[in-house]
């Protein structure tokens, strides 16, 4: 179904379009150690992701800051499009041949 221009449909411009957002909030991720058992909140910037070629190898991992231990961690589907659609970054695992 296409609009015409007599369906009353303006453009908007960019500008209007965000006129009245103020300030974005930074993602905030919550986590957890298995060592500690602390729970947290972690920013985007406090994690990495690994995407292998398997699900055996894609992983996320992090520092946990109660203890100081790194935490690794399985990422399926779902996590991986979490974590980069949140900003974390991306570390992309070639397989050696």
């Amino acid at each position: 179904m296409s609009e015409s221009a007599s369906s009353g449909v303006q453009g908007i411009s960019v500008a209007s379009a965000f006129a009245g957002m103020r300030s974005v909030s930074p993602v905030v991720f919550k986590a957890g150690c298995p060592d500690c058992r602390g729970s947290f909140e972690l920013g985007a910037s406090a994690l990495r992701l690994a995407i292998g070629a398997t699900s055996r190898t894609t992983f996320y991992s992090f520092t946990c800051p109660d203890c100081g231990v790194t935490v690794r961690k399985p990422a399926g589907e779902r996590i991986v499009e979490l974590l980069t659609g949140g900003g974390v970054r991306t570390l992309r695992l070639h397989p050696t041949v």
